[in-house]
C-alpha cells in the first residue's frame, strides 16, 4: 500500500461519495501531504499502514515549531484522521494510529449573539415601504426561524418552501440536504415579498427558481447579505458585530435556552457532531449538568 494510490483513491471518495467541494478536498489532500513531506524530511521511508501514534505525535511538535497555529494544526490532525478512517472503511487497515492522539486545544472565539429584544429591534429598523425593505424582513425573518447558513439563504428555492407544511428544505454543507421547519412570521413576510416585489422582477435566466433576488432578479451576493445586516445593525443602535451568521447563533442559543433537545437543534442545524453543535451553542458545563440533574431518573 502505498501513499500515491491510497491518497488518489482518497480524493476520489472525497469526490465521488462524500460530494465535496474542490476547495474542501484540495484542504483534507494537503493536510496528508504535510505528513508525507514530514516523513521525506526526516528520511522516514514509513508506509500509511505503519504510521505509528509516536510518528504523528512528531509529526505534530515539528509542524507546531514551523508556526502553525493551534487552529490550523487541529485542522491538519483532522484531515488526516479522515483519511485513516477512509482506509479502514476500505478494509485496507484494521486499527487508527491517530485514534490516541488528542487534537491541540481550541480556544473558540463565539460570535456575539443578539437576545429576543434586539432582534426586533432590528427587524424593526427595517423600511417596509421600499421593495427592498419588504424582501429583507422576509430574508431576516427566515434566518432567524430557521437559522440558516449564509449560503443556505442564498440558494433557498421556491421548490424547496413548504409552507403548507411549515419546512424548508435547504442543501447544506457537502450539498446534504435537510428539513428545516420555518414559522409562521417568517412564511407571511415571505408571502408579502413574493406577490408585492418578487413578481414585479424581471428576472434573469437561470435564477427563476431563487426565492431572495436583487433589483435586477438576479440571486444576492454574501456580501450584500452583510451590508445589509451591518446597516441595519447600526440603524438600530445595537452595538454587537452583526452578521448573518450571528442570526443563526442566535436560533441556536434561543432554542437552547428555551429547553429544547440538543439534537434536535443538531439536525436543524445540519451538524455532523453533536459537539459542533455544544460548542455553537456555547453550552456550559454547569448547564449540561443541570440538564442531567432536572432529567435523568437516576441523578
Amino acid at each position: 500500500m502505498t501513499w500515491n494510490i491510497t491518497v488518489k483513491q482518497f480524493e476520489q471518495y472525497l469526490r465521488l461519495e462524500k460530494s465535496l467541494s474542490g476547495n474542501s478536498v484540495e484542504a483534507y489532500l494537503r493536510d496528508v501531504r504535510k505528513l508525507t513531506d514530514f516523513l521525506e524530511l526526516k528520511g522516514l521511508q514509513v508506509a500509511p499502514e505503519n504510521i505509528t501514534p509516536t510518528i504523528l505525535r512528531d509529526f505534530l511538535e515539528w509542524v507546531n515549531e514551523l508556526g502553525m497555529t493551534v487552529h490550523s494544526q487541529a485542522r491538519t490532525l483532522s484531515g488526516i484522521r479522515a483519511y485513516y478512517k477512509f482506509l479502514i472503511m476500505e478494509d485496507m487497515m484494521t486499527s487508527d494510529p491517530t485514534q490516541t492522539i488528542e487534537a491541540p486545544k481550541l480556544d473558540r472565539k463565539l460570535p456575539d449573539t443578539l437576545n429576543f429584544h434586539e432582534i426586533e429591534q432590528l427587524l424593526a429598523a427595517i423600511d417596509l415601504s421600499t421593495p427592498e425593505g419588504t424582501r429583507n424582513r422576509a430574508m431576516l425573518e427566515t434566518l432567524y426561524s430557521s437559522g440558516l447558513r449564509v449560503s443556505e439563504l442564498l440558494d433557498l428555492k421556491l421548490s424547496n418552501l413548504y409552507e403548507d407544511m411549515g419546512f424548508l428544505k435547504v442543501a447544506g454543507k457537502g450539498d446534504k440536504e435537510r428539513l428545516v421547519p420555518i414559522g409562521r412570521d417568517a412564511l407571511k413576510h415571505i408571502k408579502l415579498y413574493r406577490e408585492g416585489v418578487r413578481c414585479h422582477l424581471k428576472i434573469k435566466k437561470g435564477h427563476e427558481d431563487i426565492v431572495f433576488l436583487n433589483r435586477r432578479g438576479a440571486r444576492l451576493t454574501r456580501v450584500m447579505v452583510f451590508t445589509i445586516i451591518k446597516d441595519l445593525a447600526a440603524k438600530a443602535g445595537i452595538q454587537k458585530q452583526v452578521s448573518p451568521h450571528t442570526f443563526r447563533h442566535s436560533f441556536a442559543t434561543h432554542l437552547i435556552e428555551g429547553g429544547a433537545d440538543l439534537r434536535a437543534v443538531q439536525e436543524m442545524l445540519g451538524h455532523e457532531s453533536i459537539t459542533t453543535t455544544e460548542i455553537y451553542t456555547h453550552l456550559g458545563r454547569d448547564y449540561l449538568k443541570q440538564v442531567i440533574k432536572d432529567f435523568h431518573p437516576r441523578s
